[in-house]
Order: C-alpha cells, then structure tokens, then sequence
C-alpha cells in the first residue's frame, strides 16, 4: 500500500477487489493489537451506502478474532463483542435523522469508556462524538459506482494513535 502525506490526508492504494479489503482490514488488526492501549481506540468509517463500510468492519471485526456471526448494526444502532477483555463496538448512524438521537440513544457512557468503536456514519452524530483516532475515507473511482468497482481508501489520523496506526499500515 502506498500512503502520502496531503495535508493531513493520507491517501492509499486502491482496493481492486472484496480480497483487498480483507488484506487492509487484517493490517489494520495487527496495528491495533500493537498499540500500547489496544482496548481504546475510535476509528469512523466514512462513505456512501454500498461503499464497504460494514464489509470493512466484518473483516477486521473477525481479523481481530470476533468468532461467529457478525451482523450489522444498522437497525439496531448497536452491535457489541468481546476480545479478551477488550469490548469492540461496531456502531451505525445511519437511521439517525439528527444529531440529537446519539444523545437520547445514551451512548455517552459507551464512548467515555475502554473498548475499540468502529462507527459508520458517524457524521449523522455530528458534534457529539469524541473525535476519531483515525477516520476512514472509502469511496468509488469516479465513473464506477457499482458494487464490484475498486475502491479508494484515504485515512486521515486524528490523534497520536492515529497517526501510529496510519504509519503502521504504511
């Protein structure tokens, strides 16, 4: 994977096939696991409906050693699983019609404690998430919308343990 520094982007090499996505998702695991806090990190997932967003997560949920089925939070906001003692909590935003229904979903408590978050629209929580460890930025190539087209990943690293994961998977 090449990675470049633009401004405070970074962008990636793209991702030809479902493959590549699980070689990325099985790095980014192996980057997590050697952070110094691995139970403590928020990484947003960013892009539209059928970009791979929850493909992404399924591959790196079970790269981190989630055993059984992974669903998808959509519907229930929600998804939770245990590594160790390390609590992993898949998120989506998606259904959110305001900001303002993170807050009534109670999930103050959950963002304030240990644990590793992947959250999917995040940007539907908008002002009430802390910020990320590192957001990922997953798109198609312009001109290929369909499902099977390649796609672009960029990261943008929020935080020292972003940049740490961000240099990790460089």
């Amino acid at each position: 994977m090449s990675i470049r520094d633009h401004c405070g982007i970074l962008e990636s090499s793209v991702w030809a096939s479902e493959a590549d996505t699980e070689a990325f998702a099985k790095k980014l695991a192996r980057a997590l696991l050697a952070l110094p806090d691995p139970g403590h990190a928020l990484i947003e997932l960013h892009g539209d409906l059928g970009a791979g967003k929850t493909t992404l997560a399924r591959h790196l949920l079970r790269a981190l050693g989630v055993q059984g089925r992974i669903k998808s939070p959509t519907y229930g906001i929600l998804e939770s699983y245990q590594l160790g003692a390390i609590p992993l909590s898949h998120l989506d935003f998606y259904r959110f019609n305001t900001p303002e229904e993170w807050e009534e979903a109670g999930l103050r408590d959950l963002f304030a404690g240990p644990g590793l978050k992947l959250v999917e629209w995040p940007e539907r929580a908008a002002g009430h998430l802390p910020p990320a460890d590192l957001k990922l930025f997953i798109s198609s190539l312009p001109g290929r919308e369909d499902e099977a087209a390649p796609r672009q990943l960029r990261l943008q690293p929020g935080s020292p343990t972003g940049w740490q994961l961000a240099a990790s998977l460089a």
